[in-house]
């Protein structure tokens, strides 16, 4: 148990302006841990390429960043998986670089993060459930495929708003009709899509790693400031 807070971890978030899911991020959270939260500016727009390309400003996430310095964050996590994937592999590296440029000692991204959470469990076919238009949803499928990872099946919900409403049921039967055989692992995409008490009765039911956005980021981030997500049954925490 900590015995105040300068024995903490300190991890910064930087998430997009609508991000809701704040204490969902926390239940990944060990007690030695404390997030540091702050927004991308907000845009004026429907969840669509569009936005992510809006909310994947480098200036942006720069600003951000600074903003968390002054904490001594031992990593800066950008917790949105669009912004992330929306401009390819290349995107998001600069993202990272953005961070890192601008004092994070450590910098992941939640599709980066989805990319070493893969290459952990050493995966390389995945089906893909978003709560996305198509057009964004094939965006994933190509920054996947651009880093050797084959999608085999892929699922939308065609929303543009309120993400964070999703009741679990709805991602759950989402998951389990874009799952096949051919998956060795299932994505759920966005970090404002909440996930946490899915994951591991998913996994039970399917009998495969069932990874999702806030997830991997947590899981990413926490690993690279020296410490060790919470999800119990959840495989990817499990994995060594």
């Amino acid at each position: 148990m900590s015995n105040g807070v300068r024995d903490q971890i300190p991890v910064g978030v930087i998430a997009p302006f609508d991000f809701a899911l704040d204490r969902e991020l926390w239940r990944w959270v060990p007690d030695d841990v404390t997030l540091l939260l702050t927004r991308t500016p907000y845009v004026d727009a429907p969840v669509s390429v569009e936005l992510a390309e809006a909310v994947s400003d480098t200036d942006d996430l720069g600003r951000a960043t600074r903003e968390l310095i002054a904490v001594a964050p031992r990593c800066v996590a950008y917790a949105c998986t669009s912004g992330s994937f929306v401009d390819g592999v290349d995107g998001e590296q600069r993202l990272v670089a953005a961070m890192r440029a601008s004092g994070a000692p450590q910098a992941v991204t939640t599709s980066g993060a989805l990319l070493a959470a893969l290459s952990a469990l050493d995966i390389s076919r995945v089906a893909l459930a978003t709560p996305y238009v198509e057009a964004l949803t094939s965006r994933l499928s190509d920054f996947l495929a651009e880093a050797g990872v084959e999608t085999v099946g892929s699922a939308g919900l065609g929303l543009q708003s309120e993400i964070w409403k999703v009741p679990y049921e709805v991602t759950a039967k989402l998951v389990a009709d874009t799952d096949s055989p051919a998956a060795e692992a299932i994505f759920v995409s966005c970090t404002n899509l909440p996930t946490y008490d899915l994951i591991a009765p998913l996994e039970a039911e399917l009998g495969k790693p069932v990874l999702t956005a806030n997830q991997v980021t947590m899981w990413s981030a926490l690993h690279s400031a020296g410490s060790k997500a919470i999800g119990p049954g959840q495989r990817l925490l499990n994995s060594g």
